[in-house]
C-alpha cells in the first residue's frame, strides 16, 4: 500500500495552507500511497475527497481548552490508522498532534514533521512548529527566521521547499477566452486604452494599498493613462482600513484611476490582462503565491526587495525588484516600463508546484523508506 500520511490543519475553507494540503493529497493518492487529512472541514472537502484522499472532521483548530481532549483519540488513531507521516501544518492543530506522537510508545510514532508557513508571533506556543523530526520551511527567509528565534533547532532539520504554482494552470502567454474579455471590457470601460498595474492582496494595512494609491497618483501626475485594480476584499474586522483608503483615494483625485474589484475567482485571468502586477506589501511575505502566479503567466511584476516575493523576484525576474517603500522608485521603473516596454518575463521558473510535490514526497519517503517499500 506505501505510505499512510496524515495532515493536520484547522479547517478546508480556502487559503494556501489549505491547497498545499489537497495538492499533496492529491499526489498522495496519486502514486499509490494513502492520504489522510483532519479538519474541521469546509467547503474544499468534497475536493479533498475526489481526488482520493479520506477526511476526518476534527476540530482540531478550535481555539478552546476542550481542543486538547482529542489528544487521546487522535493517539488512538494514528495506531489504528497505522500512519506513517504526522505532517502538522498550523499551531493548534500540531499541539494536539505533537502531544498525542509524543504520548507513544517510540516504537509506534510515525514519523514528524511541521511545516512552517510563516513568521509567527515567537513564543512557546508556535515553538510547537520546530518540533518536527523535519522542518518544512516555505522560502528561505522562513528558514532564517526559524534559525534566528529558535536557536536551539538543528539547521540540518530544516528544508526549504518553496511553495509552487501550477504551471498548467497558469501557463505562459495565457489569454483569456473571448466571453471574459468581453465582460471585462464591459466592466470597465476604455481599459485597454489604460496602463492596467494591478495589486492583489487582501485589504489590509501592511499589505501596501496605501503606497499604491500613492503610486498611482505619482504614475498619473506624469500623463500615465494609469488604471489601478485592487484585487481583494476586506475582513470585516479592516472595514476602518478600507474606509481610509477610499477617502485617501477621493482626496488625491483618484476616483477614476483606482479599482476595487473585491474577491475574485478569475483573478488567474485579471493578472493575464495586466500591465504590470505589483506586490507592495509592507512587511515581508512568507513566501507571496501571486507574485510566481503572475510570473508564471509571463506578466511583468514588481515587488518589494524582501521576504519570498524577493526570493522569486531574484530567481526569476531581478528587474522587478523595489527597494522596500519606496513608492517613488516603483513610480520610476513603472514609468520606464511604460515609455520603453518591460523586460520579458522568462517562460521557465524553478518554482512549480510539480517540483513541491516531488520535493515533499522525496521527504516522506526519506524519513519513512521502509514504508515506501511496502
Amino acid at each position: 500500500m506505501g505510505l499512510t500520511v496524515l495532515q493536520l490543519l484547522p479547517a478546508l475553507d480556502g487559503g494556501g495552507v489549505e491547497r498545499g494540503t489537497l495538492d499533496v493529497g492529491a499526489e498522495l493518492v496519486r502514486r499509490g500511497h494513502r492520504s489522510l487529512v483532519m479538519s474541521a472541514g469546509g467547503r474544499m472537502v468534497a475536493e479533498l475527497e475526489a481526488a482520493g484522499s479520506e477526511h476526518f472532521a476534527w476540530p482540531v483548530g478550535r481555539k478552546s481548552l476542550f481542543t486538547f481532549r482529542l489528544v487521546r483519540p487522535l493517539r488512538r488513531f494514528l495506531v489504528e490508522q497505522q500512519v506513517d507521516i504526522l505532517h502538522l501544518r498550523s499551531r493548534l492543530p500540531a499541539w494536539i498532534g505533537y502531544l498525542a506522537w509524543k504520548g507513544l510508545p517510540p516504537a509506534q510514532r510515525p514519523r514528524l514533521i511541521t511545516t512552517v508557513h510563516g513568521p509567527y508571533t515567537v513564543g512557546r506556543y508556535s515553538a510547537v512548529m520546530t518540533r518536527g523530526e523535519r522542518i518544512i520551511a516555505v522560502s528561505a527567509m522562513i528558514r532564517d527566521y526559524v534559525l534566528a528565534n529558535y536557536p536551539q533547532v538543528d539547521a540540518q532539520r530544516i528544508r526549504v521547499i518553496h511553495r509552487g504554482v501550477d504551471t498548467a494552470r497558469f501557463p505562459h502567454g495565457f489569454r483569456p477566452d473571448a466571453a471574459w474579455l468581453q465582460r471585462w471590457r464591459t466592466e470597465h470601460s476604455g481599459i485597454d486604452q489604460r496602463f492596467v498595474i494591478t495589486l492583489p492582496a487582501r485589504i489590509t494595512r501592511w499589505k501596501g494599498q496605501a503606497d499604491f494609491v500613492e503610486l498611482v497618483g505619482l504614475l498619473k501626475a506624469r500623463g500615465i493613462p494609469v488604471l489601478g485594480l485592487i484585487v481583494g476584499e476586506a475582513h470585516p474586522r479592516r472595514r476602518k482600513f478600507l474606509d481610509e483608503l477610499q477617502a485617501l483615494i477621493a482626496s488625491a483625485g483618484l476616483a477614476d484611476d483606482i479599482v476595487f474589484a473585491g474577491h475574485r475567482q478569475d483573478l488567474r485571468e485579471i493578472l493575464a490582462v495586466s500591465n504590470v502586477v505589483l506586490s507592495l506589501s509592507r512587511e515581508p511575505e512568507a513566501f507571496g503565491r501571486t507574485t510566481i502566479e503572475a510570473l508564471s503567466l509571463g506578466v511583468p511584476t514588481a515587488g518589494y526587495a524582501h521576504g519570498g516575493v524577493a526570493e522569486q523576484l531574484q530567481a526569476v525576474y531581478p528587474a522587478g525588484l523595489l527597494p522596500v517603500g519606496d513608492v517613488a522608485a516603483a513610480a520610476e521603473l513603472l514609468t520606464r516600463w511604460h515609455r520603453d516596454g518591460a523586460p520579458a518575463v522568462p517562460d521557465s521558473h524553478p518554482f512549480s508546484l510539480r517540483r513541491m510535490l516531488d520535493e515533499t514526497l522525496a521527504l516522506y519517503g526519506e524519513l519513512a523508506p521502509e514504508a515506501v517499500r511496502r
